[in-house]
């Protein structure tokens, strides 16, 4: 990965201007009162994460990202984990969220903390502070709450935020308990102004309500001024939200998606995506970027641009060993580079052809099954790469199947014995790109 540096040391004069060329302002309090506020003394800031999974995703990277600018730049960070209001969940423009038990969510709440802990700075004078919200919610009593925090709050201007107004307007209407996420959150702020001087909130651009609504607490309840920022949700070329694949969300946690899997989500950016992303997911400085931008338009076929975001964003978030195994497995599945395919390690193999299992006619996917001593072809339209036995044949006759990348000359070859990769599994390839994997007993 390369070496987080701080703004001054990226060239640029404040960091609100690297933050503005690298995307991840959306909206903010009065810029250049922001700007300046971040360009002088070291302030105190916090970003919230509800747990509502046992790992983030990369919508939530972003986040994490802008701490560290942050931090770089020398500010104080506190990464407020949400025990109390990930009980509740903010409101979805979708429906009302799921409420999970609390043993859940609290070991939710762990398993946050430890992913984002080695994502920041964590040692030194300025190590990120942890915060659990249920640490001064969980015990106010309903009445209390009600008197001194709930009488702050004008219902006109909570039914006036966006997603409120979007589900009010919807079938299914919202519940009093979303409802009063913006006040919880609004409590949060002022708890933690009052508590760590803090003035500055950070967050996702679709919690631009929930943010301000600690704002404009502080301001009515002890006069002062603070500020929030907001990062953009980031979509892709077709404008569909960034970070989710076929399977889903592309996951933090290597026990959630692979490391070969979080790789190749990177690597295969499309050209017209890749220098947004390096700018938003990257540390690498302006100059770096910008030589990336010419290779893009001088040497697509290169992939330069894609194979840095891939290496800076998996080495950043798996460290450099889990990002050198992803790429290894790759140039091994494929027979280039040094590595052999029997010497990728059973984890990683299996993770780096999890998605090439085939339908089992039940809604779900599993490995395909051939007998030993099942012939080639057969092996092939089973795996999905050929639609018949004999239009696999006439493949292997031109030589465009290859098994454990070994070129098929005989389209009666059988699979099984030395075939085998780590007992079960047979890796097989039509022409340059196209994989299939059978398991078979």
């Amino acid at each position: 990965m390369a070496q987080v540096c701080s703004y001054k040391e990226a060239g640029f004069n404040t960091l609100c201007d690297e933050l503005e060329w690298r995307g991840l302002i959306n909206q903010s309090t009065d810029r250049q009162q922001l700007a300046q506020a971040l360009n002088g003394e070291p302030i105190s800031f916090y970003t919230g994460f509800d747990p509502s999974a046992a790992s983030l995703h990369i919508g939530n990277l972003v986040q994490v990202l802008l701490m560290r600018h942050l931090q770089e730049a020398g500010h104080h960070a506190y990464a407020v984990v949400g025990g109390a209001t990930g009980l509740i969940g903010d409101p979805r423009q979708s429906g009302e969220r799921t409420l999970n038990p609390k043993d859940v969510v609290g070991a939710w709440v762990e398993s946050l903390r430890a992913q984002i802990g080695p994502l920041l700075i964590n040692s030194g004078d300025n190590a990120v502070t942890f915060l659990n919200n249920y640490d001064w919610t969980g015990n106010i009593s309903a009445i209390d709450f009600l008197r001194d925090v709930g009488k702050n709050f004008r219902l006109g201007t909570m039914l006036a935020k966006d997603t409120v107004a979007r589900r009010l307007n919807s079938q299914e209407g919202i519940s009093f308990t979303e409802f009063s996420y913006q006040v919880l959150q609004g409590n949060d702020f002022l708890y933690l102004y009052d508590t760590y001087g803090i003035t500055l909130q950070t967050g996702g651009a679709d919690q631009w309500g929930n943010l301000v609504s600690g704002l404009d607490l502080i301001r009515k309840v002890r006069g002062a001024n603070v500020h929030v920022m907001t990062s953009p949700l980031i979509t892709d070329s077709q404008g569909k939200k960034f970070g989710k694949s076929e399977g889903g969300a592309i996951w933090l946690d290597p026990a959630m998606l692979s490391s070969y899997r979080f790789y190749q989500f990177w690597y295969n950016q499309p050209d017209s995506e890749v220098i947004k992303l390096l700018k938003f997911f990257t540390f690498l400085p302006k100059p770096e970027i910008e030589r990336l931008e010419r290779e893009v338009d001088t040497n697509p076929g290169a992939r330069e641009a894609q194979r840095t975001l891939a290496w800076e964003v998996t080495s950043f978030v798996r460290g450099d060993k889990a990002a050198r195994g992803a790429i290894d497995a790759a140039e091994a599945l494929f027979g280039r580079g040094e590595v052999a395919l029997d010497a990728v390690d059973t984890d990683t193999f299996e993770a780096s052809v999890d998605g090439l299992k085939v339908a089992d006619g039940q809604g779900g996917k599993v490995f395909a099954q051939v007998a030993s001593g099942s012939r080639v072809t057969e092996a092939a339209v089973a795996a999905g790469l050929f639609r018949s036995v004999s239009e696999a044949r006439k493949t292997v006759a031109s030589g465009g199947v290859y098994i454990n990348n070994r070129r098929v000359e005989d389209a009666e070859q059988a699979v099984g014995g030395s075939d085998l990769l780590h007992g079960r599994f047979v890796l097989l390839r039509r022409g340059k790109k196209a994989l299939g994997v059978v398991e078979v007993h």
